[in-house]
């Protein structure tokens, strides 16, 4: 059977099975098929395969895009004549193939004496995903006298790709449609269970909201063509959780625009909103898509006449609504004076901030990847002319307050920065590139960082980036079909492209299926390092690190860059001591409980980063706190570190960074060798005292200041999903947090230790609490126990210092990796379960628990139907707390007492902080920006 005949035949499994479109191609066998089809004028699937080769072959670096280009060009030169495709149709074709073959081909016409090499010339001026292969060839023809070559660079040098563009219009009118009350969590728009669909984009359409919420979001389109349907999130942040490249996919695929008639079901310029804004990282996959994100501000805290607060029965502020967006309301953003009105013209908000220069070109370019490669290319022209780049582009923000000191962050930022003017050091909201040390992609979103990177024409990774990292943990816990399918082929694309990888396409190593964020924290080898990662807990504690959408890993890994402000920081610290029974997991959710106290319900750290003193933990510890500060909706956060604690965390990582050489996990480019050289240069400069250990300056600027009392906490702390809240916007937040004994005694039906919020620490927890409870005669479990160990590494040391022994003498489920598990679970017996190091139920799309359990576990995530979903005699909750309270619960079926958990705990050294002794900012030194 031909491959087009398969072809044929899944397309009616599709359109039968689920009213779906031909799938995309990207196959070069099928194309050429198609291709020797339609050349055989009478061929019966002729004007079929018109059909498939114009409007279904995806564009850039696929496979099917290379013969796609090829064919076209020969076309245009008049190697191959197709009656339907005259030679300027080929050309309008290329234009849409966003680089690689495309730019490959418009060059050897352009370039050549072909009669079509002007037009072909017209074309690449309004191309901007140039490599540097396409510019090397560019510059040489100029040099060589070639005129058209001129008159490309001379177009690229006014960046008329981008002036000759449509401005954005003055008035955009929109019609709203509220897809939830309270946060929306990313889940809602691509649900982590149909993760394995996303690289296809209208079968993962098909899992946005609800059929019902689709259905009336179409109607909505097809009934107001001159608006644009607008999803809000009402009493609640839009976007939370995971960055998401699949939600804002799928959100333009029912209300965005169509980029190209010829690339099937990518859609981009979606609108979104939310009463208390955009999660930042969704915001900034908005921006990719050139999208709009407004922050409504319609509800507000209400007060009294005296200015005071109103506050509900549970101490809650009381929210009064300033203007309705029910469903189906009418509104227009006025872009030029940056206001929301209502149907009569009346101002409802400022929504400035949704409008800067920077967002607007995102806005006209159609996304943020054709800014950022058109100032490349732009400066790339102006200097092989030998010209003065006119100003095109807005200016990047640089803002510098003298006599001001710098935030960690502001330091970093400094650091790293590529092409500031300034010659004084950059404060928060300056607008700058910089440079990206390590990239991390993890493998549910690492099909779409592919499509990104072929889309963009990107070959190979940039040399500049210091370390990358593709990771096999979300989709660890089961090998089944769905995996078997994408992990290979992700795993060969992103070793090919020069990406360290968790499994090896070349059989030399033993799969790793390690939780991405405990890779990156161990490769990340300097405190001064920006991270970019596609995961919303890209939370390093060492460097900077920001959780990114899959297109933002893409651009960073070819480009080695980002664009992005500097953030504002809130700084964290410590005072009193903590008690022996409390876990470090306890003071986490202390600081979230305080800080809301302390601001009167206020998440000042939601768009900010988090600079907290820790000092004194280690980098496996300190994670602990920075992975928690996704949930805090923090945009990142920093570990304020002694020398001392810093240089032991570096010589951790080195050895970690070894093993994964022993393995055989190293690159032709040597990358991981390159990581531990940069982590020895590191510790030297610590100890020479040549650039100690990341610190604020002592007169540095913050936007709020918090202080955790660790005195006051005395008893484990919860994190709540609260499913019970008359309220539904304040429903699966992260915000309620209560002490355990709140719980005395309320039944848990399951357990589970594992996902990126524990380390080693933990896992010996759990075998010293076995040991304790041991002592009082035979251990039962009452309830389930699921533990997932976040890497090998943990693995391999507890088997050699022998706590691996006891965790299996109790487990009913080891895992084998010569035999992994093909089906996910779907029932659990009272046991303990040692599974797969990877994220396990926190990802929730493989394993969950039993629809309508009461879980308590010590993963990061509580959204709805996340780790559990809804029965119909129950909701299912998921809890979060630490490792030994999860443990107890499990043993005891219910959560324990007090008293009962200090016993257990009796005697075993838990994850414990002993704050600096003083506060770890130095005196102001003038810092140049590089």
């Amino acid at each position: 059977m031909s491959l087009y005949s398969e072809y044929l035949e899944e397309i009616e499994v599709r359109k039968k099975d689920l009213g779906l479109h031909p799938k995309p191609i990207d196959s070069a066998e099928l194309l050429s098929e198609i291709i020797a089809q339609i050349k055989d004028t009478g061929n019966a699937e002729r004007e079929a395969s018109l059909n498939f080769f114009i409007y279904n072959t995806l564009p850039g670096t696929t496979p099917a895009a290379g013969v796609k280009a090829k064919f076209l060009k020969d076309i245009v030169t008049g190697a191959e004549t197709v009656a339907e495709i005259s030679p300027a149709f080929a050309l309008e074709q290329l234009s849409h193939m966003k680089g690689g073959p495309s730019v490959e081909a418009l060059l050897d016409i352009a370039l050549s004496d072909d009669a079509n090499a002007a037009a072909a010339g017209e074309v690449l001026k309004s191309q901007v995903f140039l490599y540097d292969a396409d510019t090397t060839r560019l510059a040489a023809a100029y040099k060589a006298g070639n005129a058209i070559a001129k008159g490309i660079l001379e177009s690229y040098a006014k960046a008329e790709f981008f002036t000759k563009l449509a401005d954005i219009p003055e008035k955009i009118k929109v019609i709203t449609y509220i897809a939830a009350e309270g946060d929306i969590s990313t889940d809602l728009l691509s649900p982590g269970n149909q993760s394995h669909s996303r690289a296809d984009r209208e079968l993962h359409g098909l899992c946005m909201i609800s059929p019902e919420a689709q259905k009336e979001i179409k109607q909505m389109v097809e009934a107001n063509p001159d608006a644009k349907v607008m999803l809000i999130a009402e009493k609640g942040t839009m976007g939370v959780g995971s960055s998401r490249m699949s939600g804002v996919n799928n959100v333009a695929l029912w209300a965005g625009e169509k980029t190209s008639p010829y690339i099937p079901f990518v859609n981009n310029r979606p609108v979104v909103a939310g009463t208390n804004g955009i999660a930042p990282i969704f915001l900034t996959t908005v921006g990719v898509t050139g999208g709009i994100g407004l922050d409504l501000k319609n509800w507000v805290q209400k007060k009294d006449e005296n200015g005071n607060i109103v506050r509900d029965a549970n101490g809650d502020a009381v929210l009064e609504e300033k203007f309705s967006v029910k469903t189906g309301t009418v509104l227009t953003i006025d872009t030029k004076a940056k206001k929301l009105l209502d149907s009569e013209g009346n101002v409802l908000v400022d929504v400035a901030s949704a409008f800067t220069p920077q967002k607007v070109e995102f806005m006209k370019a159609g996304g943020s990847y054709a800014v950022t490669f058109g100032k490349k290319i732009q400066t790339f022209a102006a200097e092989t002319l030998g010209v003065e780049a006119p100003v095109v582009y807005a200016a990047s923000k640089e803002i510098s307050h003298e006599g001001q000191g710098l935030t960690a962050v502001e330091k970093i930022f400094n650091r790293n920065a590529v092409g500031v003017k300034s010659k004084t050091p950059l404060h928060a909201g300056s607008d700058v590139r910089v440079k990206v040390n390590i990239v991390g992609s993890q493998d549910t979103t690492g099909p779409m960082t592919c499509q990104e990177l072929e889309s963009m024409a990107a070959a190979s990774i940039s040399t500049s980036v210091d370390g990358a990292f593709q990771s096999g943990c979300h989709t660890a816990s089961v090998w089944d079909k769905k995996a078997k399918a994408n992990t290979p082929k992700l795993m060969a694309f992103m070793n090919a492209f020069g990406v360290i990888t968790a499994r090896d396409p070349k059989g030399v190593y033993h799969s790793m299926t390690d939780v991405i964020h405990k890779v990156l924290n161990d490769i990340t080898v300097d405190d001064r390092a920006i991270i970019i990662g596609g995961d919303s807990h890209t939370r390093m504690s060492k460097g900077v690190a920001f959780g990114a959408d899959s297109g933002t890993v893409a651009i960073a890994l070819a480009t080695g860059e980002a664009a992005m402000p500097i953030p504002e920081s809130v700084k964290v610290t410590f005072k009193g001591q903590m008690k022996p029974h409390m876990d470090f997991r306890d003071i986490v959710h202390a600081t979230q409980a305080q800080m809301l106290k302390q601001f009167n319900g206020e998440n000042v750290f939601q768009g900010r980063v988090i600079e907290v003193q820790i000092g004194t933990l280690l980098a496996d510890q300190a994670f602990t706190f920075t992975d928690w500060t996704a949930e805090m909706k923090a945009k990142a956060s920093i570990c304020i570190s002694t020398d001392e604690t810093l240089i032991k965390s570096l010589e951790l990582a080195k050895s970690r960074i070894q093993i994964m050489i022993n393995k055989g996990m190293e690159n032709e480019a040597g990358m991981l060798q390159g990581l531990i050289a940069l982590a020895d240069k590191r510790i030297e400069e610590v100890k020479s005292g040549t650039a100690p250990a990341l610190a604020p300056d002592d007169n540095a600027k913050y936007y709020a200041e918090v202080v955790v009392d660790l005195d006051s906490i005395d008893e484990p702390m919860i994190a709540d999903p609260d499913v019970n809240n008359e309220d539904v916007s304040k429903r699966y937040t992260h915000d309620v947090i209560r002490p355990a004994s709140y719980y005395d005694g309320r039944k848990v039906d399951l357990g589970f230790v594992g996902s990126c919020m524990v380390h080693k620490g933990d896992m010996q927890i759990i075998a010293a609490m076995l040991r304790n409870l041991e002592k009082n005669g035979p251990i039962t479990f009452k309830a389930p126990l699921v533990v997932a160990p976040p890497t090998y590494n943990i693995v391999d040391e507890l088997k050699a210092e022998g706590d691996w022994d006891i965790l299996a003498k109790y487990a009913g489920f080891i895992f084998d990796d010569a035999h992994p598990k093909e089906a996910a679970r779907t029932k659990y017996e009272n046991q303990l379960y040692l599974e797969r190091p990877g994220c396990n139920l926190c990802m929730g799309n493989q394993e969950k628990a039993e629809a309508g359990d009461t879980v308590l576990a010590t993963s990061t995530r509580l959204f709805q139907g996340r780790v559990v979903e809804d029965s119909a005699e129950k909701k299912g909750e998921s809890l979060l707390g630490s490792t030994p309270m999860v443990v107890l619960s499990t043993i005891l079926g219910r959560f324990p007492t007090l008293e009962e958990y200090k016993a257990a705990v009796d005697g075993i050294n838990l994850t414990s902080f002993a704050p600096p002794s003083k506060d770890l900012a130095r005196p102001s030194i003038p810092l140049k920006a590089i």
